[in-house]
């Protein structure tokens, strides 16, 4: 009995000690498996986000960095008085006086409460548009700068062609719900990324919209000193995270919540776009979205500077030039000559594991003669597909039309040296 129970004693206790050595290499898969899990975690995930479209832009290139849906059309509230005051800034004069008209005291809420004929400086419904998100103020201002609705919304959409936004269509200068013959009233995230991209870095009237979208508060009367207004501003994000620069908030039946902000971090400037960001009462989804997207894109992009060598060693390059002749035997096979490049590194914003692509695109049969500096090609860098820079490519010899004359030439000489001229 003492003798099996010894035995069974033994087996376990060898069993214990045979697993021993397989201890350390559990522990380590597992931790590999937790580190895999953490690095897949920190990419955002279009099921991550509350809104049903949305774009993070680099607001230096316009390069989007992350999309969900970001290229479907949908309504946009009033973010679209982010194109209303850029335009009205760029167009008007903060001094002119602006005419309540019927049409515009007739919207609907959120109003500043105008009367009809009641006069306002420019500027001051500038604040008005941007921090409280008045719509009689919107149309007021549209039909000072653009004589009507309509003609103001014809300068709405002339700029988002000049911008490249092709999902883009305004009716309003509010973002009302609206529809003509043409459509919807709509953008997509992508499109309002954009929009926002030109009112802060590219606009003359930047400087101008910053300091606007960034005030607190602000208070003015109309003209005649009848009234006097206060305004807030509620774009919480500004307050919500360390350089929020600027944004706008939106929310229309169709629409739901909509937001469109921007923020500096050491140097690097992103762009979020968010429409259709939930409902009633679900008001508190476009700020977790933004901060979750611009948490992403602070943590994991960081700049690298591309040049003409970037990706190529351009000194190395060598290009077939048919037909020509630079010196020594003038052989009938193409001569072969170097190229060269220049133009000012640029910036991009790059994750970790993003590859930049090089194409090197040359002129198809190149043929003498050619000049030294001729440019005869192109150098492009692209991420994932979007065209980042390009440079040109050019001729580092001169290369002259390999003829009869030079042929004839080549054997005078020979000849001459062979005796000893």
């Amino acid at each position: 009995m003492v003798k099996k129970i010894v035995r069974r004693c033994a087996g376990i206790i060898l069993a214990v000690i045979l697993t021993l050595p397989f201890l350390p290499a559990a522990s380590s898969a597992v931790s590999a498996e937790t580190s895999d899990r953490e690095v897949a975690d920190s990419e955002i995930r279009p099921s991550g986000l509350y809104a049903r479209y949305a774009v993070l832009m680099d607001a230096d290139t316009g390069r989007v960095l992350f999309s969900k849906s970001g290229e479907t059309e949908a309504p946009m509230a009033s973010t679209t008085k982010i194109m209303t005051c850029i335009i009205a800034l760029e167009n008007g004069n903060l001094s002119d006086k602006v005419s309540a008209s019927s049409n515009a005291v007739s919207q609907p809420e959120v109003k500043l409460g105008m009367t009809e004929g009641q006069r306002y400086l420019l500027k001051d419904l500038l604040y008005s548009l941007m921090l409280e998100s008045h719509n009689d103020t919107a149309v007021a201002i549209a039909e000072q700068i653009g004589g009507s609705v309509k003609g103001f919304a014809d300068l709405m959409n002339s700029k988002a062609e000049e911008l490249g936004c092709t999902s883009t269509y305004f009716i309003t200068p509010n973002g009302l719900d609206a529809e003509d013959e043409n459509g919807i009233h709509h953008t997509t995230a992508r499109d309002l990324a954009r929009i926002m991209k030109y009112c802060i870095t590219e606009s003359t009237a930047k400087d101008q919209f910053l300091e606007i979208t960034r005030t607190d508060s602000y208070s003015f009367s109309d003209c005649d000193g009848n009234r006097t207004y206060s305004c807030t501003n509620h774009n919480a994000f500004l307050k919500m995270m360390d350089g929020a620069l600027t944004g706008k908030t939106g929310f229309t039946a169709d629409a739901g919540y909509c937001y469109v902000g921007a923020l500096q971090d050491d140097g690097r400037t992103f762009i979020v776009a968010l429409l259709a960001c939930g409902w009633p009462n679900n008001k508190g989804y476009k700020w977790s979205d933004t901060r979750k997207l611009m948490t992403y894109a602070i943590e994991n992009y960081s700049y690298q500077k591309i040049d003409p060598s970037f990706g190529q060693d351009i000194s190395s390059l060598t290009v077939n030039i048919e037909n020509g002749y630079i010196n020594g035997f003038p052989q009938k096979s193409p001569v072969k000559i170097k190229l060269s490049s220049d133009g000012e590194p640029v910036k991009v914003l790059l994750k970790q594991d993003e590859e930049v692509d090089s194409k090197l695109k040359l002129m198809d049969n190149i043929r003498a003669p050619l000049q030294e500096g001729q440019q005869i090609g192109e150098i492009t860098y692209s991420v994932n597909g979007s065209r980042i820079v390009s440079y040109p490519l050019y001729a580092e010899n001169t290369v002259v039309e390999r003829t009869f004359k030079i042929c004839l030439y080549y054997i005078r000489d020979l000849f001459f040296m062979s005796k000893g001229y």
